[in-house]
């Protein structure tokens, strides 16, 4: 079995597509942390409760929808939970199940926060990029996340 080496094009592609892995998640939590007191895992969470139905999730969707551990998010929430940002409660259709749900303040915290958030992904992603690279981006992302994600547990979320 041979080695398929990337071509200097390939290089550039994955050395540039790696850089931006490392320093936007970077970009993106630095912003939050001092517009909002909160990391970019934190707003995540936050951001999937305030798509959701009454702004509410079993923790085990939650955690699908966040791709993490059920003890990541066990901890992440109850640090949510100790600003009074998110709650937790039986769920009512299955008593073993956990629910999180977006608090009146957690809602007010997220619509104050979305504005600079958005300003700063505008700033470092969109804006830079013209209206044909934007859709070449959604489908390069797309395609990456079908071989990354191929049970579509994350893919199914960015279909709007």
């Amino acid at each position: 079995m041979s080695t398929r080496w990337l071509d200097d094009t390939e290089m550039t592609a994955w050395l540039r597509l790696a850089a931006v892995l490392e320093l936007l998640p970077g970009v993106l939590d630095s912003q939050l942390r001092r517009d909002a007191e909160l990391t970019h895992y934190e707003y995540f969470v936050m951001a999937m409760l305030s798509e959701a139905p009454e702004r509410t999730l079993r923790m085990t969707a939650l955690a699908q929808r966040t791709n993490a551990t059920l003890p990541r998010l066990s901890h992440v929430v109850k640090r949510l939970e100790d600003r009074g940002i998110v709650e937790r409660f039986p769920c009512p259709e299955d008593a073993r199940a956990t629910n999180a749900r977006l608090t009146a303040a957690g809602w007010k915290k997220i619509r104050a926060t979305a504005p600079g958030h958005v300003a700063t992904v505008r700033r470092h992603v969109i804006d830079v990029l013209t209206r044909e690279q934007i859709a070449q981006l959604a489908d390069i992302t797309g395609a990456i996340l079908k071989s990354v994600d191929p049970e579509g547990h994350l893919s199914e979320l960015y279909q709007r």
